[in-house]
Formats: structure tokens, sequence, C-alpha cells
């Protein structure tokens, strides 16, 4: 059994209390912290919370509790965490994990030199379909990925401190993007080395100074290149959409506005529909299992369960420091209009690029390039010649 420390008593402390109460039965939110004594207050009693405090230190250093999970805004990551490390305690982050590779790289140092458990929540990774996805392509049923796309698009974050650039240390690709970089990298593999980024990222609509919408391309060793949309500025609902192509195979991934439960009401339902829903009439898209869809209680399940047997969750801070210098180089390539290398001071992947499986045999004189069957049920085979490299076709 674990007792925890929130720190946070927003939309994301609401849900991760949500599921740590109706998890494993076994672990509790024993301490609350928030900055505002109202706040806290209201969040212990409305989830049996027996202490609250607007002190972080204290939470943090409470004797009953041995995990401390960090659901704050993003200027207070390194100074919870930091203080975390030296308490001894578990630390459970949620995404970004820091405004910037330098912030995280000074969190994942601390971490490691106290020796603590470590784990990024990064949640849309755990997604069930995500992870059923991310398996079968890691078993070979995509072949070689050479493309994943991920797209996280709605009408704005729900609190002022995400609009705030200083706070925040971006906008959409901090807020989003990270999600989406992660994800990429869990088809493509973490192994494989991030080289450099172009990005385009713009303010369309709203009267703020970080960008409101962005479109990445983020090159890999491999050969491989991650896709990243996000936009504030999405109307409709969350959009949340993957898609992975391989040399074998193909991967389509909807989360959020197709959900299998569409809903036509002329009169509304009086009631809450689903995060970032606006509007109560016409066709909506519920979701049953809210928490469950967004991949909440498979994260919490692997990082606790992970801690229970002194294992590396699938996700920790250093995945969340690697993703903070990618965001970096993005930021970096809006600016110059340019692709821009991917700074990681620490690199524990590989070093050599996998370039296999592009060439695929026919013959001994020929490599194979296409094979298609025609509509008179013959087959033909577009090959290049191994010697010249002269391309030709053969139909049998």
């Amino acid at each position: 059994m674990h007792k925890i420390t929130m720190l946070g008593t927003g939309l994301i402390g609401m849900f991760y209390t949500m599921v740590l109460h109706g998890l494993r039965s076994r672990d509790q939110v024993q301490v609350v912290y928030s900055r505002s004594p109202e706040r806290a207050a209201k969040f212990a009693g409305e989830w049996n919370i027996p202490k609250w405090t607007t002190n972080m230190e204290e939470a943090i250093n409470d004797p009953e509790t041995d995990v401390v999970v960090i659901g704050l805004p993003n200027n207070l990551h390194e100074q919870a965490a930091v203080a975390a490390a030296k308490a001894g305690k578990a630390i459970l982050c949620t995404k970004p994990l820091a405004r910037n590779a330098e912030e995280a790289l000074r969190i994942l140092q601390a971490v490691e030199a106290a020796g603590v458990f470590h784990g990024y929540l990064e949640d849309l990774v755990y997604t069930p379909k995500t992870l059923k996805a991310i398996q079968s392509t890691q078993k070979g049923a995509l072949g070689k990925v050479l493309w994943a796309r991920s797209r996280e698009t709605h009408p704005g974050p729900h609190s002022d401190w995400f609009w705030d650039k200083e706070q925040s240390g971006g906008g959409a690709i901090i807020d989003m993007g990270c999600h989406c970089i992660e994800i990429s990298r869990s088809f493509i593999g973490k192994q494989v080395k991030p080289l450099e980024v172009m990005c385009w990222a713009d303010t369309q609509v709203h009267p703020i100074e970080a960008e409101d919408s962005a479109v990445g391309l983020v090159r890999y060793a491999s050969g491989a290149v991650g896709q990243f949309e996000v936009s504030w500025t999405f109307r409709g609902g969350m959009d949340l959409r993957d898609e992975v192509s391989g040399t074998e195979g193909t991967i389509w991934l909807n989360h959020w506005l197709r959900t299998g439960f569409d809903l036509f009401t002329s009169v509304g339902e009086g009631g809450y529909v689903a995060e970032k829903a606006e509007g109560t009439t016409g066709w909506m898209f519920p979701v049953g299992d809210e928490v469950g869809a967004l991949g909440y209680v498979e994260m919490f399940s692997d990082m606790l369960n992970a801690l229970d047997q002194g294992k590396k969750p699938i996700e920790d801070f250093y995945d969340g420091y690697v993703v903070n210098a990618i965001m970096d180089a993005a930021y970096r390539s809006a600016k110059s209009k340019q692709w821009e290398p991917v700074i990681l001071e620490v690199w524990r992947g590989d070093s050599e690029a996998d370039t296999s499986g592009l060439l695929r045999d026919y013959d001994n004189q020929h490599y194979l390039i296409k094979e298609e069957k025609m509509p008179d049920g013959r087959i033909k085979f577009i090959l290049k010649e191994k010697v010249g490299g002269k391309v030709v076709q053969k139909v049998v």
C-alpha cells in the first residue's frame, strides 16, 4: 500500500485522485497541497483525504507518505521534484516534465542522484488501444516503422496558467506536443535517436504570446519521421488521433471524437459530456470511461506496480527529458524556419542507425520494389537491377 502526497487540485489532480482511489483500492492520497486554502479544503473533503495544506514542503515531507505526485503548473515542476528527491520519496510527475530541456535535465539529475523512483505521467502512451498498437508494432506487425503521426487539438486549455508563456514554457507545443512526440517515439522505438526537427508554429486566434497552433516533423536516425499536429483553435471538442505506417502495415487510432457512442439531443442531457466538449445539444460524442480512455488507469497501474517490483516504468523522467529536448528543437525551428538539431546532453539509446529492411531481394539479380495484383489476375513486379540500378517490370 502506498500513501500519496498529491500536489495540485486542478483538473489533472482530480483525474489522478479519481484513478488512485478507484484503482487498486489499497493506494490512497493522504495529503493534498494547493496554493489556495479554499481549493485544498474542498478537494480534501470531496475525496476523503485526511490532510490538506498550502505549504508544499510540508506536503512533500509528510512522514506518512512515500509517493509524491506532481500535478502543478509547469514552472513549479523542478521545485517540487527536487524537494521530493531530497525527501527520498518516489516521484510521479505530470507532462511535460519541465518547461525546457535544461530544467528537465536538472530534474533527471536530482532524482538519479537521490536514487529515488521516478515516473513520467504521459497518459496518452497508456491508452488501451495505444498499448495494444505498440505491442503489435514491437512484434513486427508493421515491419520497419517509417512514419508516425499524432494529432491533438481542442478549443484550448482549462486553466489560466497554460496561456501564460512564462508559467507554461510555451503554448500548444509544450501542452500537447509532448503527448504527440512521445507517442511517435513509442512506435518508432525509444532506442532510436531523434536527430532534427522542422516546425511551423503561430498564434492564429488567441491574444497570447505563445503559439496556439503548430505542425512539426521529427527525423529519427532510423530514417523514420514523427509528425505532430497540435492546436488550441480546433472547434468541436477534443480530437485525438494517431497513425503509424511501416513497410508491412498501417495502424489508425481514434481516441475521442469517434468513441462508438454518438448521441444526438435537441434539449441536452443536463450533465457533463466529455473533456473539452463545446456543447450540450446536437450531435455529441460522450466517453463512457474518460480516465480509462485517456490511459490514466493503465498508467498508474504501471507506475505503482513498477515501484512495488523495483523495476523501471514504461515512462520515466529520462523519457520526459528527451521529449523536452525535441520540443526545444521545435521552438528553435519555428523561429529559424529551418531544420534544427535535437540537442541531447545525455543519450542512452542506440548509437548506430538501423538501416535494415530497406532492400528486399526478388532474386539474385533484382531487388523487389513493389508487387501488385492486376485486374486480370496476373501479378506485376516492379524490380531494380542490382547491377546498374535500372528499374524494370515483370508480369507473371
